[in-house]
């Protein structure tokens, strides 16, 4: 059986008072991409940092591919890729430089150095950018080059905190067809983000950090089965009036299916239930423009855990066209 190329038990890590991560256990797996989901102040950093040997923690077991940071600081650099939500470049460096720089740092000689730091840089799409000093480079070209830089010695294990920051619309899908990638090669990658859009389509799995703790696996599941609103929009139809002609077809109360702008908010308890209604949406004539999940479904999750509620909590809970309660 393979090890989990992350293993973190019982975390916890305090500055002074304040107890940045609290109790943390999760386990990251080879050939997959992890998210671990939380807002700011969450300790995701802080985590991060003790899992890339950065940072000791105060108490808790890490094992990175079956290594103790602490015990084998060396062993688990030598493996693994770190990219800081903050590039924290040398400025007097072009981006060349920093990669040269950071591959002779892994034992490369200059000549592999040069090769690789090339390669990197057309690999994130800074090849046309690649005698710029670093200080000049914008947020989302400083990530690119974070990315690179975590690139340099082929790591087997991936630590990537806020990856999508500051990337503009291409760069982030070409971001994520690049951990697609590298998961399909087997390697083990844990990418933190508070903005659950940019893990949506790229994660295989995903750790919630509420207050420095990692959320219960039952709880998660739980949350995840809670009903899940829809968006609804009827074609060149007033929002108010698709509202009543959509309650009327679905036989639902008027008052709990809710309008939001152009569109209108219902919920369901399952995705087959959501499926249902649209087959008695068309059967019933009505031109449906738009009918898709208001959330995806980690941030149908991650509301559900108790910090923020979905747009229209209170909208009719349908199952197969029946009202229920959430």
């Amino acid at each position: 059986m393979t090890i989990p190329g992350i293993v973190a038990h019982s975390i916890r890590r305090s500055f002074g008072e304040v107890a940045a991560v609290r109790n943390v256990s999760l386990e990251v797996h080879p050939g997959r991409v992890t998210g671990l989901v939380g807002p700011n102040g969450s300790g995701k950093t802080t985590l991060m940092l003790m899992l890339s040997s950065l940072l000791a923690p105060d108490a808790g077991e890490i094992r990175i591919e079956g290594m103790d940071p602490i015990a084998d600081p060396q062993g688990v650099r030598a493996i693994l890729g770190w990219m800081p939500d903050a590039l924290g470049a040398w400025n007097s460096l072009n981006c060349t430089e920093t990669l040269e720089v950071t591959a002779r740092l892994y034992g490369m000689t200059k000549e592999q150095a040069t090769t690789r730091a090339e390669a990197l840089l057309t690999e994130v799409g800074l090849d046309d950018l690649a005698t710029a000093p670093a200080r000049v480079l914008s947020r989302g070209q400083k990530q690119r080059l974070g990315l690179a830089r975590a690139l340099v010695h082929n790591p087997r294990v991936m630590l990537l905190d806020e990856p999508a920051s500051g990337l503009d619309p291409q760069a982030r899908i070409d971001l994520r067809v690049l951990l697609r990638r590298f998961a399909a090669e087997g390697r083990t990658i844990l990418v933190s983000s508070h903005v659950l859009a940019e893990l949506e389509e790229v994660v295989d799995d995903a750790v919630f950090m509420l207050e420095g703790e990692t959320v219960d696996s039952r709880r998660v599941a739980a949350a995840a089965k809670r009903a899940r609103t829809w968006r609804v929009r009827l074609a060149d139809v007033e929002a108010g009036v698709a509202r009543d002609r959509i309650a009327a077809a679905l036989d639902a109360d008027p008052a709990m299916v809710v309008t939001e702008r152009k569109d209108v908010l219902v919920s369901f308890i399952t995705d087959d239930a959501a499926a249902g209604a649209l087959r008695r949406l068309v059967e019933a004539g009505l031109p449906v423009a738009e009918f898709a999940a208001a959330q995806g479904s980690l941030e149908h999750t991650f509301l559900d855990l108790g910090k923020g509620v979905p747009p229209a909590q209170g909208a009719a809970s349908t199952d197969s066209g029946e009202e229920h309660s959430s």
